[in-house]
């Protein structure tokens, strides 16, 4: 049996609940690259879905890997303390808020978010959650709860946990309103939720990512995440920032809450953090952290010897290349290419995001959701040899996920297949 023959029958054995969205069998990748098995090349704007923030097999993390692969795979937290682990923390301690002083571990986004709800359980002594219309937090029992982006990630799972409360995002070009027109009408809809679901008194934590993600790649008004640091503040509720899709740079700060000069009471992180390796992250304040009582949460894999050497290495690369003003860079490029075919393709109703961290919404004459046009996009970049991915409720939007070591030829190529997969599908 040939090799391609072997693969394609082993594909056949894995689990049918993975959708996907190719059925390219990668060999390696290197920076802003897959290459298959045939040895084709894809120009990777998907990023492992924000994960590869440093490119694939950025040498810098390669490197640190294989010193600490011969030293020490795994030290259980809860036995030992090893180098790698804080030394992720001292570099973390650079780029977080510096109120921000406490570090706990684990390995994927879901188990973070989980993390930051039970610290802020017990930290409030109180017991509900209000999370935001389109947003996703995974994919766990407790964590679809907090999904709202598509009913697929919860549909057939019900009971969900109790306690957790839903408020519309302030996405503007949805409600066809000026962002403070949005950022009012939701803010005030806020409100109403504590004055007739969840009293302020038993609300734990409000979740919000900065910038939606699944849900469309909407970044709300200045006004309103500043608003629900005043509200937060003012009822004793804690402010979780989930920072794993938009956190490490990926939006040009390290950061996406840093654009609306507030400080979160706890963030979660994951995604880029690892350039590839599982590994995530709850951070608060060390009197936040205390509250946490001892041994009511852990894992055995958290803060794993390996992981926290990459990820430690994650933040040394993107530092010493500067990385954050790359992507700054090349997004405004980015964005400034998609207008011009705006321009030429009004179905493209609406361009937004920060720093490489774009989405491109599609609409009918109409103004209805374009799920058809986006995904025939999506396919012609493919056979183009460009990968791109959807979001939103009606997967009518294209997020644009470059690495932040992208270049400006690469940006200019993606361009040039994106304009010619347009000219294909929309005539």
């Amino acid at each position: 049996m040939s090799d391609l023959h072997q693969y394609e029958a082993q594909k056949a054995k894995l689990s049918p609940v993975w959708t996907h969205s190719t059925q390219i069998i990668v060999d390696h990748g290197k920076g802003s690259w897959l290459y298959d098995i045939d040895g084709k090349a894809y120009l990777d704007f998907t990023c492992g879905i924000g994960v590869t923030n440093t490119g694939h097999c950025h040498p810098t993390v390669v490197a640190a890997i294989q010193k600490q692969a011969g030293l020490l795979l795994h030290g259980q937290a809860n036995i030992i303390f090893h180098k790698p682990m804080l030394e992720l923390v001292s570099e973390l301690q650079t780029i977080v808020p510096p109120h921000l002083d406490g570090f706990f571990f684990s390995n994927s986004g879901a188990e973070a978010v989980e993390g930051a709800v039970k610290l802020a359980r017990h930290a409030t002594g109180r017991t509900n959650v209000i999370v935001f219309q389109g947003s996703f937090h995974g994919r766990t029992v407790g964590t679809m709860t907090l999904t709202t982006s598509k009913t697929i990630y919860r549909a057939g799972y019900q009971p969900l946990m109790p306690g957790v409360f839903v408020a519309p995002y302030p996405y503007a070009y949805r409600y066809g309103w000026s962002p403070e027109q949005t950022s009012e009408w939701c803010l005030q809809e806020l409100k109403l939720l504590l004055l007739s679901q969840t009293a302020p008194q038993e609300t734990a934590a409000i979740l919000i990512e900065p910038v939606l993600g699944e849900g469309g790649y909407v970044v709300p008004p200045t006004s309103f995440m500043q608003e629900l640091r005043k509200l937060c503040s003012e009822h004793g509720i804690m402010l979780i920032a989930d920072e794993i899709q938009s956190g490490f740079g990926r939006t040009g700060r390290w950061f996406a809450h840093e654009y609306f000069n507030i400080q979160p009471d706890i963030i979660t992180i994951a995604k880029g953090l690892g350039s590839g390796l599982p590994i995530s992250g709850v951070i608060s304040t060390q009197e936040i952290m205390k509250k946490w009582i001892p041994g009511s949460h852990g894992g055995t894999f958290g803060g794993n010897a390996v992981a926290a050497a990459g990820a430690a290495a994650t933040i040394r690369a993107m530092r010493g290349e500067n990385m954050l003003q790359n992507a700054l860079d090349r997004g405004e490029q980015l964005v400034t290419g998609l207008k011009a075919l705006q321009a030429q393709y009004p179905n493209i109703g609406d361009i937004r995001g920060l720093g490489l961290m774009i989405g491109t919404e599609f609409r009918t004459v109409d103004h209805q959701p374009d799920k058809n046009t986006a995904k025939a996009v999506v396919q012609a970049c493919q056979e183009r040899g460009m990968l791109l991915l959807t979001c939103s409720t009606w997967d009518n939007t294209i997020r644009w996920i470059p690495p932040l070591v992208v270049t400006a030829e690469e940006i200019d190529k993606g361009l040039s297949i994106f304009a010619e997969a347009l000219a294909e599908v929309i005539k």
